[in-house]
């Protein structure tokens, strides 16, 4: 499960990718190359303004993956930035410890963000929407309250000076290039988070956090390292912006700013670094342009807020994005290619798996012993909701390399044996066991390393990526670059990205979706939906794929793919648990069919024998 895909991209599509980055990459030039030949005006206000706009995009910079991708309501981050100033300005006079060379007082300052930005994050692991936003704000409400009442270090009400910049910092134009190199670095690293599968990571937990888990997608690690890395970024920011400042007192850090760096994402639009980038700019100098409505602020950063809202929901990366705008080809049919899933579905001494029975219902249909002990067994479950037992004794074995069909009515408990094999319900009794080995009931977690993917009767998609990004979650856990060596691209991390996008074309190549690769998933039609969630799901390169009612919502010619492409999938030795209310792809594609009916077993067997069976007939075929 841990192969890679054999083939490279092509040379066409390197070239391609190149131009693609280097469409995203211009905007950013020209913003920074004209910001840098600004002091060229003459005019030593708009620098210092523009300079104050640079700490800003530092600090929303990493607020930016906190809330615009991990979908966080981080609101109260200026507490971070008052916690950097403070770190940095007591440091760099002295008033604890012997006086620090200001670019350390601004590294231990960083290295505090870092702690208080995991700090201030921690809640999110509970807390959800406006819960986790009053946090924050409570957050900085305590930084405020410890600053004016700690006199001795802080200087209180009173305040103290912010620090001097050395040689050739300490001049507004130097401190100017100084903020706005530091603010080219830090869109430069979150842009690396943001294009990896740490970025496509958090945008999942975002938007389809039950798909996330079971991809593997640890929310309480990954939103860890993002509330470190915020952090840092913030306290620097509030290190450059006491040095802007020349003296910070807490009425510095008021309300209005917490309100600007938030504001400043959602005009931009989530899930885009250039967008908060311009929202950041324009909220900074606005106040400037209308300096007689400054006491009207937050009025006006509301009525921007509303009208980016109603005009364009997506912000100003919407309004950007025309390349979303153009037409999809109409009359559009998936055609799947099992070429792919030689490279895709191959591991290690196992080649094309036959399953040793007749489609007309000879053999042995249930697989041999050994094959019951390699792959998931149920065994006597019992799981209730209150007094109702949505799964009554149930045992149940899917055998690698065959397709295993669970049928019957509505509420007899096929999507929640999914459930329970997926990891997300823990039955009160009975053994759940892998391999012959026990698996651990209640962890969806686990699943994935454990080769074990699975689709929803809800197509949980992220509708704001590409359907290439999309299926590229799947296979988050084939990464192995770390976070730093994403943050600078080391070559590892190169190697994780060629190889996953590798992965990603195959199964979407393998479905039938490969000529809307780049197209944004909330565009596409229902049925395509479908397919695409069974290429995110092999992009795992599973060795057990759950699939829950694939063919709901489909024609009977996409049904009829469908059934080809599991047949694939099983000969290539994965198991499949098949849960579906068209009797006809079970009958056909199925070797075992297992009936369900009020939480228990009414039926398992062969097909054939299914078919024949009297209950069945008359409960659920209607013969």
């Amino acid at each position: 499960m841990t192969g890679r895909a054999g083939a490279s991209l092509p040379k066409s599509d390197t070239g391609r990718r190149a131009g693609e980055d280097w469409r995203k990459a211009w905007p950013f030039l020209a913003i920074f190359v004209l910001a840098a030949l600004l002091p060229l005006a003459g005019n030593n206000y708009w620098t210092v303004i523009a300079t104050r706009a640079a700490i800003y995009w530092i600090l929303v910079s990493g607020l930016n993956l906190v809330v615009g991708y991990a979908g966080q309501l981080a609101i109260g981050y200026v507490a971070l930035l008052t916690l950097g100033a403070y770190i940095t300005s007591v440091l760099a006079a002295g008033n604890v410890l012997p006086a620090m060379p200001p670019f350390l007082a601004l590294a231990c300052a960083g290295i505090g963000g870092g702690v208080f930005g995991l700090i201030v994050g921690l809640p999110a692991l509970r807390l959800r929407t406006f819960y986790f936003a009053m946090a924050t704000l409570g957050f900085a409400t305590i930084v405020t309250q410890i600053a004016l009442a700690w006199q001795d270090v802080t200087g209180g009400g009173i305040g103290l000076s912010g620090p001097a910049m050395p040689a050739p910092f300490d001049s507004e134009l130097g401190l100017f290039y100084l903020c706005l190199g530091l603010a080219l670095v830090c869109t430069l690293l979150t842009a690396n988070v943001a294009r990896s599968r740490y970025g496509r990571g958090l945008i999942a937990i975002r938007d389809a956090e039950v798909a996330a888990e079971a991809s593997g997608i640890s929310k309480v690690r990954l939103l860890a390292l993002i509330f470190v890395f915020a952090g840092v970024l913030a306290a620097i920011a509030g290190g450059l912006f006491a040095s802007l400042q020349t003296y910070i007192t807490p009425d510095a850090f008021t309300f209005e700013l917490s309100v600007l760096f938030f504001i400043s994402i959602l005009i931009g639009g989530r899930g885009s670094i250039l967008g908060p980038l311009l929202g950041t700019i324009i909220l900074t100098v606005l106040p400037e342009l209308a300096a007689p409505l400054a006491a009207w602020s937050n009025f006006l950063y509301a009525l921007m807020l509303l009208v980016i809202v109603l005009a364009a929901p997506g912000g100003i990366a919407a309004l950007l994005d025309f390349r979303n705008r153009r037409p999809l080809p109409a009359n559009r049919h998936i055609v799947p290619d099992a070429a792919p899933l030689d490279r895709l579905l191959a591991r290690a001494g196992n080649g094309s798996v036959s399953n040793g029975r007749n489609r007309d219902g000879n053999g042995d249909g249930d697989g041999s012993g050994k094959r019951h002990e390699d792959g998931i067994v149920l065994r006597d479950i019992v799981l209730a909701f209150g007094g109702v037992r949505a799964i009554d004794g149930l045992t149940l074995a899917i055998a690698p390399g065959q397709v295993h069909g669970l049928i019957g009515p509505n509420g007899s408990g096929k999507t929640t044996t999914l459930n329970v094999i997926s990891g997300y319900y823990e039955p009160q009794s009975g053994a759940l066991r892998l391999a012959g080995a026990p698996l651990p009931a209640g962890r969806p977690l686990l699943r994935a390393p454990h080769g074990i993917a699975r689709t929803y009767q809800t197509p949980r998609i992220i509708g704001e990526a590409s359907v290439l990004e999309n299926v590229m979650i799947g296979g988050t856990l084939q990464g192995h670059a770390s976070f730093v060596e994403t943050l600078l691209r080391l070559p590892r991390h190169h190697r994780d990205e060629a190889a996953l996008r590798q992965a990603a074309h195959d199964a979407l190549q393998a479905v039938g979706l490969s000529a809307l690769a780049d197209a944004r998933a909330d565009r596409l039609q229902h049925s395509e939906l479908r397919f695409l969630e069974i290429a995110r799901a092999l992009v795992l390169r599973p060795a057990f794929l759950l699939l829950d009612e694939p063919a709901a919502g489909l024609a009977a010619e996409e049904i009829r793919q469908l059934g080809e492409l599991i047949r694939h999938i099983s000969r290539h030795g994965t198991g499949v648990l098949l849960v579906e209310h068209h009797a006809d792809l079970i009958f056909d594609i199925c070797d075992h069919v297992t009936v369900l009916n009020l939480g228990r077993v009414l039926a398992d067997g062969t097909p054939a024998q299914v078919r024949e069976h009297k209950e069945v007939v008359s409960a659920y075929l209607g013969g």
